[in-house]
């Protein structure tokens, strides 16, 4: 019960944007990128000079946040990848375009992502949109990512992947993830719950990112998961009536606040300790739910995402 109250009304910041050092020759991925927390990650990284790529699904959307983040920058190394977390091909193309650009990644923000959409959309290959998007979505791009990051941690030893999730994991069914329901039909029919399964998709970003450091933290790669804590961004579009109300009552803007544990995560040097950690805002090392320590998740999940990544 602590650690829950001190996420949604945490201790004053002790870190902030303003401490990320220089990052002149690094280069980031944000997914996510045109809106909120991603838009505020994209903004931080290109004040401290990182040449960032812009990860999202509109080109319009994209192009007009690019504009306005060289509008208050006054930088110009952002740059537009198109990616539609919810089409595993065009994750494949957008992996592809990266790599046929740049030689190497320091950073993989994993920070877009739907919640609570209408129980009747679904990926392009028929998984609930929640997961399909939120998890399997950001596993499949950063599997496809994999070598390039390895690559670059060979050279640098420093590559950090940061994989957004919420607190709202903790409202999953127990284990995690209902595998009979990840994809349209009569099950999910039958148990859907908006926010549960927007739980299964956070749920399954901590265990996807708590593999990824065991796997590979002996590389150079540091793999962390977080809550950003209780931020007022467009992710709250498909909330209605009184939940609405009551959720915007304690939502905290994105600026300081929005991107700050992914950024400390992400560019900090106490950042690099963080392998396997999950962050509560701000900028605190907490505990996620114990059940997403569970081998067998972990390894169902992963062998999904390797399967639908073979498949590309």
């Amino acid at each position: 019960m602590g650690q829950a109250l001190s996420e949604v009304f945490p201790p004053k910041a002790k870190w902030t944007p303003d401490q990320i050092p220089d990052q002149t020759g690094k280069v980031a991925i944000v997914t996510g990128g045109n809106t909120g927390i991603g838009f505020s990650t994209c903004r931080h990284l290109l004040e401290h000079n990182a040449r960032v790529y812009l990860g999202a699904r509109s080109p319009a959307k994209a192009n007009e946040a690019i504009q306005h983040l060289k509008d208050i920058t006054k930088k110009d190394d952002i740059h537009f990848l198109q990616l539609d977390l919810a089409d595993l091909p065009s994750i494949k193309k957008a992996a592809d375009e990266f790599k046929s650009k740049e030689q190497k990644l320091d950073m993989l923000f994993n920070s877009g992502g739907v919640m609570v959409p209408p129980k009747s959309e679904l990926t392009a290959q028929g998984y609930d949109l929640q997961f399909g998007t939120n998890t399997l979505g950001h596993g499949v791009f950063t599997l496809l990512l994999l070598p390039l990051l390895l690559e670059t941690a060979k050279q640098t030893g420093d590559v950090r992947i940061i994989n957004t999730s919420s607190n709202a994991h903790g409202m999953t069914l127990k284990g995690g993830i209902n595998w009979e329901a990840i994809k349209g039909g009569p099950v999910r029919d039958k148990t859907w719950s908006s926010w549960a399964n927007y739980g299964t998709s956070k749920w399954g970003n901590i265990i996807f990112s708590n593999e990824l450091a065991k796997r590979y933290g002996s590389q150079g790669i540091t793999s962390t998961s977080l809550n950003p804590g209780a931020i007022r961004t467009d992710l709250q579009r498909h909330l209605t009536g009184v939940t609405n109300w009551l959720i915007g009552r304690i939502l905290y803007p994105v600026e300081p606040y929005g991107a700050l544990n992914q950024l400390y995560a992400g560019t900090s040097p106490d950042g690099k300790s963080l392998n396997g950690k999950y962050l509560i805002p701000w900028a605190r090392v907490g505990a996620a739910r114990a059940d997403t320590s569970d081998p067998v998740a972990t390894k169902k999940l992963w062998d999904l995402i390797e399967e639908e990544t073979a498949k590309l």
